[in-house]
């Protein structure tokens, strides 16, 4: 299992157990979209794994953080290093 969820009150929390790769990228964005418009939740908090996010990750997490403002829903980063947090801040501002 790559993704695993949980709603709390209004908050809805993504877990990505594992790097995303590039042959799961695809279904691992589609899944996050998917949960957050069937649970239409104010805040989204996606967990990663600890360290540097791979490329793929900060794509699928791009994406999220898209999807997210789109619809006015504040996304927060858990779990990796400041730098994967200033990274995926500065390619999501």
């Amino acid at each position: 299992m790559l993704i695993s969820h949980s709603v709390d009150g209004d908050v809805l929390r993504v877990t990505l157990h594992h790097s995303v790769h590039v042959n799961t990228r695809a279904a691992a964005a589609a899944e996050i979209e998917s949960l957050v418009h069937t649970h239409t939740p104010h805040r989204v908090t996606v967990q990663v794994p600890a360290g540097d996010p791979t490329p793929a990750t900060l794509s699928v997490l791009v994406r999220a953080h898209r999807t997210c403002k789109n619809l006015d829903i504040p996304l927060s980063l858990t779990g990796a290093t400041t730098t994967a947090q200033r990274l995926f801040t500065a390619n999501t501002a």
